[in-house]
């Protein structure tokens, strides 16, 4: 990952990481040939490993993101270890499906939103802990949320985001803003 900053808020209440990803995502790109919405799918996901595996304390810790469903991409796999090494692919690189009606890129139609996203972490136990939660918009972040609320019973609200043009990736990054147990 390019750079990450770490907060707490509301008298240590609210638990706030940032990630900048854009070298991390344009790498990716590069590496795979990647189209404009396969870019934006792989980086959204990247970034998301990035803020999960930087809350390790062993060094030794990481976790393996997949998600599977109906879209066009075929499916994501993205491992991040705490050490900062992200890595990634998405089944089908060279995916296009029309703009939306805004004109940006449709995520949620080449990754579908029916299927499901997994979690699985290995950080030091006799087996690594695996959890899953059923997309709702294939749209990434809003499945990641859902995935904190539903499977670790966490309020967590999550945003990335990954900016194309022309040229390749001109942004990327995202964060995770959460409750801590005693936050009223």
């Amino acid at each position: 990952m390019d750079k990450i900053q770490k907060f707490l808020a509301y008298n240590g209440k609210i638990n706030i990481t940032c990630v900048e990803t854009t070298n991390l995502v344009e790498e990716a790109r590069k590496l795979h040939d990647l189209s404009p919405v396969a870019t934006a799918v792989l980086g959204r996901v990247l970034t998301m490993g990035a803020l999960m595996a930087s809350a390790f304390k062993d060094k030794d810790d990481s976790v393996t993101l997949q998600i599977r469903a109906n879209g066009p991409i075929g499916g994501v796999t993205v491992t991040a270890e705490a050490d900062g090494r992200v890595r990634g692919y998405v089944t089908n690189p060279q995916v296009e499906v029309p703009l939306r009606k805004d004109g940006k890129l449709n995520v949620g139609e080449a990754v579908g939103n029916d299927g499901f996203l997994y979690v699985i972490k290995d950080i030091g136990l006799k087996e690594p802990y695996i959890g899953m939660s059923k997309l709702i918009s294939g749209e990434i972040a809003e499945d990641f949320a859902n995935y904190y609320y539903t499977s670790e019973q966490k309020n967590t609200a999550v945003a990335l985001g990954v900016l194309v043009n022309k040229d390749g990736v001109k942004k990327a990054g995202g964060f995770i803003v959460s409750s801590l147990p005693d936050a009223t």
